[in-house]
């Protein structure tokens, strides 16, 4: 496996995007998939009102399609791509379900929370079934140490808390133009590269067609947005990535690659805590994008400045892994 092979398929899977983009953008329009804005976010959201959404489709056929291409030309697919594609494209389709009826049934929160988090408990559960199956160990390495723990059949609580909390937790960062497909191309990015240190070349492979779709989504997500990814994107790539970093093995390493991810989940349940005990705010508002919009920072440049955060996590993570 060389290096020409890895940018071949990021580079496939951002054609891929970029093509369907001008198809996919105005048909999303035609049929009036556009995104409501709410009421209690920042005003200057307003505007972004009508933007075709569901976006998110594009990555999911793009990073599929760039897989099975690259997989049938250079290694023999595996049961790990089949676990990743499963994870991904069923936490799509929940998002989807989600997008769905918030554009077409125009309930602007989509699925209760417990409809969303049943969906998220079965993927989960049938992620593990499979795990199972293929006898993937369940030892859990302490990163940056030589101390490890067999969590033995206690590891299912460990991947629902993961694929649950993880694929919220990079919904949430979903909130302004081109912050998620940003972070999370820088991201998957670094998972790639321990998956190749480590040579499992399928989970690079499919790390980098989600690098490549995402970058060729961003072309029309960045600011001002032509199209936003929805649920149907950020729960897919929140799956993703949790599968990556469970069939990696460096599942406490996501904690410091997806940073970013963290620390806006970080922000909403300090918001709440302090409003529910004491009724003042921490923040302006939550996440922690929208506070810095509301202190006075350009969209932009809180945009910029999450992309920049999330790669020094990025660094952070592959030196603790490779070097330390």
């Amino acid at each position: 496996m060389s290096e020409k092979v890895i940018l071949f398929t990021a580079g496939l899977a951002f054609i891929i995007t970029v093509v369907l983009s001008p198809i996919f953008i105005p048909f999303l329009r035609r049929l009036k998939f556009g995104q409501s804005i709410r009421e209690e976010g920042p005003k200057s959201h307003q505007k972004k009102s009508g933007t075709p959404t569901m976006g998110g489709l594009m990555i999911l056929l793009s990073l599929s399609i760039t897989t099975f291409i690259m997989s049938d030309m250079f290694f023999e697919r595996t049961a790990q791509t089949y676990l990743l594609l499963f994870v991904t494209i069923s936490y799509g389709l929940l998002g989807f379900v989600d997008d769905f009826i918030k554009v077409v049934m125009k309930r602007n929160l989509g699925l209760t929370s417990k409809q969303k988090l049943a969906g998220q408990l079965l993927v989960a559960l049938i992620f593990y079934f499979f795990f199972q199956h293929y006898s993937i160990s369940t030892v859990v390495s302490i990163p940056g140490t030589n101390q490890s723990v067999d969590l033995g059949a206690a590891y299912i609580l460990l991947i629902i808390f993961m694929l649950v909390g993880g694929s919220n937790a990079v919904n949430l960062t979903d909130g302004l133009d081109g912050l998620l497909a940003g972070t999370a191309a820088i991201a998957f990015g670094a998972y790639a590269v321990l998956a190749w240190n480590q040579g499992q070349y399928d989970i690079a492979i499919f790390s980098v067609a989600v690098v490549g779709a995402v970058l060729g989504f961003l072309v029309f997500n960045a600011h001002p947005a032509k199209v936003f990814m929805g649920d149907t994107g950020s729960l897919a790539l929140g799956g993703a990535i949790v599968a990556i970093a469970i069939l990696t093995k460096l599942e406490i390493l996501l904690v410091i690659i997806g940073g970013v991810f963290v620390i806006e989940t970080l922000s909403v349940i300090i918001q709440v805590i302090s409003f529910k005990t004491t009724g003042k705010r921490v923040f302006r508002m939550s996440p922690i994008h929208h506070h810095y919009e509301l202190i006075g920072w350009s969209e932009w440049r809180v945009v910029v400045t999450f992309w920049a955060v999330g790669l020094l996590f990025a660094i952070l993570g592959i030196y603790i892994e490779v070097w330390v």
